[in-house]
């Protein structure tokens, strides 16, 4: 019992990663906690449109653990370019640390979820990353562009970056999001 209670404090520690986009009517930041809890949410209200037939149990679990290397590295937006082999190495360091407080079996399963969601290759990968790219567009879009604006975001960096992703892990979302982020461009939210 000691070892997952010492696993749930120290994660608690995700909620004090900002990231880029504000929570909705609000100036304050979203956390990568409120990120993870947000896009499982999304995934499995999405489930009827996975491109393939996902466990959706397995997706959240997916969602849930994946930014916790981020306690250690901090958020760095999806945006940047190069330096990810680096903070991913980061992230799996900082994974196998505290999924390592775990009772061996627990620890290794969220590993092998965390693994299985950065290599991207199953389906319930697939449809988890489309969950987490589409999210921070979702929040722009609802926020004028606001992290976009402030970061210098062009719309080909965001239809480059998740695009690819959305469109293998739940094309109907992105068929979605298109028309909203050209909608985006031509009120000036995009560069």
């Amino acid at each position: 019992m000691q070892e997952i209670i010492d696993f749930v404090l120290e994660i608690d520690r995700l909620k004090l990663v900002t990231r880029k986009t504000r929570v909705l009517n609000s100036d304050r930041y979203e956390n990568s906690a409120e990120h993870s809890w947000q896009i499982a949410l999304l995934a499995t209200s999405l489930q009827p449109y996975a491109a393939e037939p996902v466990d959706i149990n397995k997706v959240v679990a997916m969602l849930l653990v994946h930014d916790i290397g981020e306690i250690e590295t901090g958020d760095t937006i999806v945006y940047a370019e190069g330096g990810w082999e680096e903070r991913k190495a980061q992230e799996l360091a900082c994974v196998t640390r505290i999924f390592g407080l775990l009772p061996e079996a627990q620890g290794q399963r969220f590993l092998a979820l965390w693994r299985e969601f950065e290599d991207g290759q199953s389906a319930e990968a697939r449809f988890a990353h489309a969950a987490d790219r589409a999210m921070p567009v979702l929040l722009n879009l609802a926020n004028n562009g606001q992290s976009w604006r402030e970061n210098g975001i062009r719309h080909e960096q965001v239809v480059k970056r998740i695009g690819p992703p959305v469109r293998q892990g739940c094309p109907a979302l992105w068929t979605y999001l298109e028309t909203r982020l050209e909608h985006a461009r031509e009120q000036g939210w995009l560069g």
